[in-house]
């Protein structure tokens, strides 16, 4: 029994012999080619802003496995800023995104995505590829305005956000009930503030000390009546800050 399943093994691997042999001379002994992927219909339809044609030649890239990297991140730049400039954002960010993890030296990537990011009001990360645009090409143009550009803006909502809140005087020590009443209550202390910058505005352009005297005056009538109107029935204190700032915009 034992030498009888030695010759059926034997012939098994006989025949499993046999078979690689005959697989090997049908291929010529060399291995199965792979397909070249043609990257050119993908980046042509792209250039052409021809999104039905992109979407199938570039997916044939992508959605490839044999796809060269090379390729790849060609063709997802390419479909990314098709779809950018047809504002489908969260995709493009997609693409720009998958681009940048097979090849995170791409400087001019970085401050694209970034650009979306801003469109998409995403101040933070937008700042933050501007930054990696730039720590990668120092020099890249577009990368520093931009990034330059979103510095002042966050400095300036960083000093928004500092005197948010707060009016334009100082409330510790305060005595009328006005005043007291505006530091109590956030939004009449915002319209406080927005009142005298605009008030500070026009007399900084005003034509001549004539006119200014003349504003100055005005500004003094209105936190007078202010003051004693305070508290009075019928006397509505948000109304009367929101008519003086309209009345202050309205003059420059």
């Amino acid at each position: 029994m034992r030498f009888q399943n030695l010759i059926q093994l034997s012939g098994a691997v006989v025949l499993c012999a046999l078979s690689l042999s005959a697989a090997h001379a049908a291929t010529g002994g060399e291995p199965a080619a792979v397909t070249q992927v043609d990257i050119a219909p993908c980046l042509a339809a792209s250039s052409a802003d021809d999104m039905d044609k992109a979407s199938s030649a570039c997916a044939a890239v992508i959605d490839n496995e044999k796809a060269a990297k090379a390729d790849l991140v060609k063709a997802l730049i390419a479909r990314g800023a098709l779809l950018a400039r047809h504002d489908q954002l969260d995709r493009a960010i997609a693409d720009d995104s998958r681009a940048l993890l097979l090849d995170p030296t791409l400087a001019d990537i970085f401050n694209a995505r970034g650009e979306l990011w801003l469109k998409k009001g995403d101040k933070p990360k937008a700042v933050q590829d501007f930054g990696a645009a730039l720590k990668i090409d120092p020099n890249h143009e577009r990368a520093k305005a931009n990034h330059k550009a979103m510095a002042r803006e966050l400095e300036r909502i960083g000093a928004q956000m500092a005197v948010a809140g707060k009016p334009s005087f100082n409330c510790a020590g305060v005595r009328r009930p006005v005043e007291k009443a505006i530091c109590a209550n956030r939004e009449l202390a915002d319209l406080d503030r927005e009142v005298f910058a605009s008030f500070s505005r026009v007399l900084r352009e005003a034509r001549n000390a004539g006119e200014a005297k003349a504003l100055q005056r005005e500004q003094d009538d209105f936190i007078t009546r202010r003051n004693a109107g305070f508290g009075r029935s019928g006397y509505d204190l948000k109304k009367a800050m929101q008519d003086r700032l309209q009345r202050l915009n309205s003059l420059g």
